[in-house]
């Protein structure tokens, strides 16, 4: 297994934890969370950048009752990784379930810290489990 995709593993476990200051740990200070995406209003995928807006991502998860989350396969080369994760998750506010196989790319800097981060995900579906 490659040393990113070791990483990802002890990033994933740390959320399991629930241990936030770990995960950003792995982070570039300047890292780019949600990068190149549009923002449609959806906190928890909602652009980023830098640790301490990376760190609001988790604040904004509080709004979700994460109910699975597995991650199935980690392919990594050299500089970038994909993960590719179930999730099922509640809206707390709504509870309406996203239930969904969700992609996360990773790109690494030369020393091993996560420069980037984005989901690819049907942002429809979360889009619309966030209505009222």
């Amino acid at each position: 297994m490659s040393q990113h995709a070791k990483t990802i593993e002890a990033i994933y476990a740390a959320f399991g934890r629930g241990d936030v200051a770990g995960i950003l740990g792995a982070l570039r200070e300047d890292v780019e969370w949600e990068h190149d995406a549009v923002d449609h209003g959806i906190p928890w995928l909602a652009p980023r950048q830098g640790r301490a807006q990376v760190a609001g991502f988790f604040e904004a998860l509080r709004a979700l009752d994460i109910r699975r989350f597995e991650p199935k396969r980690i392919l990594a080369d050299d500089t970038m990784a994909i993960a590719v994760i179930h999730v099922e998750i509640a809206v707390r506010a709504t509870g309406r379930v996203i239930n969904d196989v969700e992609l996360h790319l990773w790109t690494f800097d030369a020393r091993g810290k996560v420069a980037r981060f984005r989901h690819v995900t049907d942002t429809h579906q979360h889009w619309l489990a966030l209505r009222p």
